[in-house]
């Protein structure tokens, strides 16, 4: 079952209506969360990203999606419906702009459509155990940049050469060639007793992973820096990883450099203060 503008549908009968701004001009987002245990993992998070996507678009929010009650509710109906609803999900929302039309928007602004899917949830916690810098995409900051959906065809281009090249992750740069993210994550590292992140600024998406382990490391009293940071920068780390709603998952080399990530004991710690 999935759940389209609030109603529940059959997968294997449902049709997609035309026209669709979502699919002819990419006219929207979607987010992938977890509902684990009863809720939603790091849903205010979540929530956050999506009022500002939503803002960047002039798009609003349903009502069903507008609040944490509302957000949690909504897709508590979809985890319900699935063949085994105990069980963690990986659900997928995907949310674009109504009407038609050809690329300027239709005016006034109306609430978004939307469409949820739930499937079964399994955690990436493995170590990376080899990761290189892409050569053959960047990312680009844009006004809509730090959402999950507008730049999809860069992380598919990212993923394209990850498996040409043979790697287990490809670390993304930015045009000017700072680190930006990772292939499907957000990449970090940790240096000194600090932790160090890549700025949006580098033109990649806003982690909900990493907003949620930045509280986790203030808990912790462990410095955290956000900014411009080169391909050395990120090579002098004691310890690299990425975050996803998926998992933490340290990284053992990054092109010829190794590193003792998964036995690092400040990214040990980050790890069981994240959980």
């Amino acid at each position: 079952m999935l759940l389209y503008n609030g109603q529940l549908h059959p997968e294997s009968t449902f049709a997609l209506p035309l026209p669709n701004r979502g699919l002819q001009f990419n006219d929207g987002f979607f987010e992938t969360l977890v509902w684990a245990e009863g809720g939603l993992r790091y849903g205010p998070q979540h929530l956050a990203r999506m009022q500002r996507a939503a803002a960047a678009l002039t798009l609003p929010l349903p009502s069903a999606l507008a609040t944490p009650a509302a957000l949690t509710a909504t897709l508590a109906r979809l985890v319900a419906v699935q063949p085994q609803p105990s069980q963690p999900q990986r659900l997928r929302l995907q949310l674009w702009r109504p009407g038609s039309g050809l690329y300027a928007p239709p005016e006034p602004a109306a609430p978004a459509e939307w469409l949820a899917t739930a499937r079964p949830f399994g955690a990436r916690t493995a170590p990376v155990a080899r990761a290189g810098f892409g050569t053959t995409v960047r990312t680009q900051l844009s006004p809509v940049s730090f959402c999950k959906g507008p730049n999809a065809l860069l992380y598919v281009l990212a993923a394209r050469e990850r498996e040409q090249r043979g790697l287990d992750e490809l670390l993304l740069l930015s045009a000017a060639g700072h680190v930006a993210e990772a292939g499907a994550a957000a990449v970090g590292w940790v240096r000194d007793g600090a932790v160090y992140v890549p700025a949006e600024a580098a033109g990649g998406v806003s982690s909900v992973r990493l907003a949620h382990l930045r509280g986790a490391a203030a808990k912790l009293g462990v410095a955290w820096h956000e900014g411009l940071y080169k391909p050395k920068d990120l090579l002098s780390a004691e310890a690299v990883f990425t975050a996803s709603v998926a998992g933490l998952r340290a990284v053992q080399a990054v092109e010829d450099q190794a590193f003792g990530s998964a036995q690092h004991p400040l990214l040990q710690r980050l790890l069981a203060a994240d959980g």
